[in-house]
């Protein structure tokens, strides 16, 4: 595939994004709608038969598109994943950080390996992601983290409260890099969506009455994936002056 190296400062027309967890839900949604609006995307997910099928629609509809395999667990794999951006297309623009998983259980219930698994996917990848993603933004002049937090860390409710910690270490995580970040080079931006209709819930270990409730939420309260992605896409589309710090996108009928 052809690389193009032309961007602009203001919308989507032009810029390369590369999306992390972008196999299905939200990440699939975002990778379909920006190369929709004239985005060149770099997808990686673990399930590459998913992200090949998904390159094929986007090309068949006239998008550019590429992906490759990535755990965010593995630092190496985000650092190919920014590299395949600017081998092939001569530049990363945005890197939305997608990629999540949730274990929910008491504290009380000692999941270690739960807990350990989120840190390592929620937090360590998203900082495996930076670290990937700043030294390209910094030759280039410009780049935009956008990384998908949750509602779950502003409320903070039983059997959420290590998953919610995670959220809400990658938000001060931001925060602190925004305010490192103020020449004009970096703009950061969370994403916090409430309830959405992913498949989430469904890679989920929990125990059979919780998990029972939140399919029961998702199915009575869960908003479109879309509406998540065209948050996404009004961040990224602002000129470059303008930095959207954080948005919260939820159901109107979630508490």
């Amino acid at each position: 595939m052809t690389g193009n190296t032309a961007t602009s400062t203001t919308g989507i027309q032009g810029k390369v994004v590369a999306i992390t967890g972008a196999s299905s839900g939200i990440g699939e949604a975002t990778a379909v709608l920006l190369a929709e609006r004239g985005a060149s995307v770099v997808l990686g997910a673990r399930r590459t038969d998913r992200l090949d099928a998904l390159v094929r629609r986007i090309r068949a509809d006239g998008g550019r598109a590429t992906a490759l395999a990535v755990d965010v667990t593995r630092r190496a794999d985000l650092e190919a994943l920014v590299q395949r951006a600017v081998d092939e297309f001569g530049r990363l623009d945005v890197l939305v950080g997608n990629a999540g998983i949730s274990r929910l259980s008491p504290i009380g219930d000692l999941d270690v390996g739960g807990w350990q698994a989120m840190i390592d996917v929620n937090l360590n990848g998203v900082l495996s992601g930076i670290t990937a993603a700043l030294p390209v933004f910094r030759r280039q002049g410009e780049g935009h983290l956008v990384t998908t937090v949750s509602t779950s860390g502003l409320k903070i409710v039983p059997t959420q409260a290590l998953y919610a910690g995670t959220k809400n270490a990658v938000r001060t995580l931001l925060e602190g890099l925004r305010q490192e970040s103020t020449d004009g080079v970096l703009r950061t931006t969370s994403v916090s969506p409430g309830y959405v209709r992913t498949e989430l819930v469904d890679s989920m270990d929990m125990p059979p009455e919780v998990r029972e409730e939140v399919q029961r939420n998702m199915a009575e309260l869960g908003i479109a994936p879309e509406a998540v992605a065209r948050t996404i896409a009004f961040a990224i589309e602002q000129p470059r002056d303008v930095e959207i710090g954080e948005i919260v996108v939820r159901p109107t009928r979630q508490n």
